[in-house]
Parts: structure tokens; sequence; C-alpha cells
């Protein structure tokens, strides 16, 4: 346990910003996985910029690193354009 108040105040703020990008990045993960399914290109292009946005917040917030954001935007773009 422990034994200063900044630090048990830390353990509190830690783990409140864990749940919440455990939240964000779960959501985002599942977004991406719905955009991989998405046989209409029209949905997918709909879809895509959303995507993209929830990558680039976790990104900025260094919940994901910015290549890592980079990377699954790249391979996204070009699965939406490979539809027909």
């Amino acid at each position: 346990m422990a034994n200063h108040k900044s630090s048990v105040k830390r353990i509190r703020q830690t783990k409140v910003r864990r749940l919440a990008n455990r939240y964000v990045s779960r959501t985002t993960r599942n977004k991406v996985r719905e955009l991989r399914t998405l046989t209409s290109k029209e949905e997918a292009q709909k879809m895509y910029p959303e995507v993209c946005s929830m990558l680039d917040k976790l990104a900025k917030k260094n919940v994901i690193h910015q290549n890592k954001a980079n990377n699954l935007k790249s391979k996204l773009a070009s699965h939406v354009n490979s539809l027909s």
C-alpha cells in the first residue's frame, strides 16, 4: 500500500485513466473490425473518416503510437479502395 497522499491520489488517477483508455481503445478496435468486414464501398467510405478520427484521437492521447495509427489508417484506406 502507498505511504504518501500523493501516491494514493496517483493510484486513483491511474485507475480512472486506465479504464477510460481501455474503453476508447476497445470501441476503436471494434470499429476497425467492423470496417474491415464491410463489403459495400459506399458504407465503407462513409465509415472510414470516423474510424480515422478515432485512431487520431488515440494517438494524440498516447494510448497508441502515432505510427500504429498511421499504419492502421493506411491499411484501412487500401481496403476501402479495393472494394467494388
